[in-house]
């Protein structure tokens, strides 16, 4: 039984060494393509590396200079210099074209949904607004609502009731869930959707009872059990 053992071990250690040798062989018959691949890569993650030192990383500095002008234009509801600038600095538009490798390009895009919206432009507004890439707690959802007031701005209570819901399923946020619940629950209700439309305000009574929407939902609730009656 020993000996079986030994010659199972013999085995095993024959095969490792026979593998061995033929990765040093793989290696030594072609180690002028394995020489070029590795400086192939170590050409490609410094150039990433220096892309992001020297172009990515002044473009990102200089973008968020030159919006924050157009922040404070856009906090004032001065949409119009917000989006195209004020001749000293750009507007979000501008700062979308010029740096569109950087994050301010991106949060631009929010900003100029946002105004389109608050300018009646409700189209333009969802093409920028779709264009926003977040997964922030607030600024996520906030940007699906958005969507959901242009196509209800546009008679298109469908596509608003799908982002609203979407906007109250994407975070679990306090503030905001409740605020697209009852959104959606109103569209539901003109909809003639009654049990959706209470499925939305029963949400809010029992998941956020202390907000602002959590306090008055009984109207609500009792205004679409009568139709359902």
């Amino acid at each position: 039984m020993a000996k079986k053992k030994k010659g199972i071990t013999d085995d095993r250690i024959q095969g490792v060494e026979s593998a061995l040798s033929k990765t040093e062989q793989f290696i030594e018959d072609n180690q002028k393509m394995l020489t070029i691949i590795t400086m192939v890569i170590v050409v490609i993650v410094a150039g990433y590396l220096g892309y992001k030192r020297f172009i990515v990383y002044p473009a990102e500095e200089e973008a968020q200079s030159q919006m924050f002008v157009a922040e404070q234009y856009f906090e004032r509801d001065s949409f119009n210099l917000a989006l195209y600038g004020d001749g000293n600095y750009f507007g979000f538009l501008d700062i979308i074209e010029e740096y569109r490798i950087t994050k301010a390009a991106n949060l631009a895009h929010y900003y100029t949904g946002i105004s389109y919206l608050r300018l009646e432009e409700y189209e333009i507004a969802i093409e920028y607004l779709e264009k926003f890439d977040s997964d922030d707690m607030m600024l996520a959802p906030l940007t699906l609502g958005a969507i959901g007031d242009s196509y209800l701005e546009l008679d298109d209570p469908e596509q608003a009731v799908e982002y609203y819901t979407r906007a109250s399923r994407m975070k679990n946020n306090d503030f905001i869930n409740p605020i697209y619940l009852l959104k959606a629950g109103k569209v539901y209700e003109n909809l003639g959707e009654y049990e959706k439309a209470l499925e939305n305000y029963e949400r809010i009574r029992n998941e956020y009872p202390e907000s602002q929407e959590g306090r008055t939902i009984e109207k609500y609730i009792t205004r679409v059990k009568l139709f359902l009656e």
